[in-house]
């Protein structure tokens, strides 16, 4: 399926969007191969494949993507082993339009519990955090030679939001924390995520907050490099090289836009 007919089935939902989510269904049954080699052992392809086919179900829009930007964040969900669009909040498979391809893109979000189970699986965090602050808590911190962080949450009323911060305690006693203000941390999604005004950012503001601080943590973590090369899947993250550029995964789908065939998977 080319981008020109999804294009249309954006512009005529009714009967476009069905046959544009049949298509997008088509390609992920020939993708079964791909996706069982990529899921960890405690996930079935099958179990995989009923969650991707219930997001496309649930959000219409994700239908009207490019079968290859959909095709290549489902992977990535598939390789980091976790449930997209699901109550876990593990990780998110995002619609936007992309103004400079003038299509429908997807785009692959990690969740905040998600990014904490990538800490613990790389064995060597034994505590890793995060937490909102309000105005009303007893919050104090300093960096320096001596830092602190004290954080008591008041019993009741505990006002509006002002900061978000994030832990991590190493196995062999090491620590870290990081702490942004409410309105940094708006500032910083407006300026480096594509989908701010749609998708988890909308609808769950604080675990996206506490994302935000943990990955700005957990670059000063001593963890391996798998984790940070999973980390760096996260579609939220935008190269430093270029403003036209971001980090997307590692996984190349191939989409023959006469026959609709998926050509080639390479990055598995």
């Amino acid at each position: 399926m080319s981008n020109d007919m999804i294009q249309k089935a954006t512009a005529q939902p009714s009967a476009k969007t069905t046959d544009a989510r049949a298509s997008m269904q088509t390609y992920i049954k020939q993708m079964q191969g791909e996706i069982k080699k990529a899921l960890p052992a405690v996930m079935t392809p099958e179990r995989f494949t009923r969650i991707v086919l219930s997001a496309l179900s649930t959000n219409p829009k994700l239908a009207q993507t490019t079968p290859q930007s959909f095709l290549a964040a489902m992977m990535t969900a598939a390789q980091l082993g976790m449930e997209p669009n699901t109550p876990l909040g593990q990780a998110y498979l995002i619609p936007y339009y992309n103004s400079k391809s003038r299509c429908n893109e997807c785009q692959f979000q990690l969740g905040y519990k998600g990014l904490i189970d990538l800490a613990y699986r790389s064995g060597e965090v034994s505590i890793i955090q995060a937490q909102v602050v309000y105005e009303h808590d007893d919050f104090t911190y300093s960096f320096g030679l001596d830092p602190v962080l004290k954080h008591v949450p008041a019993a009741s009323e505990r006002g509006e939001p002002t900061y978000v911060y994030a832990m991590f305690r190493t196995k062999d006693g090491g620590f870290g924390y990081d702490v942004m203000s409410m309105d940094a941390i708006r500032s910083f999604a407006q300026q480096y995520s594509k989908s701010f005004n749609a998708g988890p950012w909308q609808t769950n503001f604080e675990e996206m907050a506490k994302k935000t601080v943990l990955k700005k943590v957990l670059k000063y973590a001593p963890l391996k490099s798998d984790f940070l090369r999973s980390m760096a899947q996260d579609g939220t993250i935008k190269s430093e090289v270029s403003e036209d550029m971001y980090m997307v995964p590692g996984t190349v789908v191939e989409v023959d836009s006469e026959t609709g065939e998926v050509m080639e998977v390479s990055g598995v």
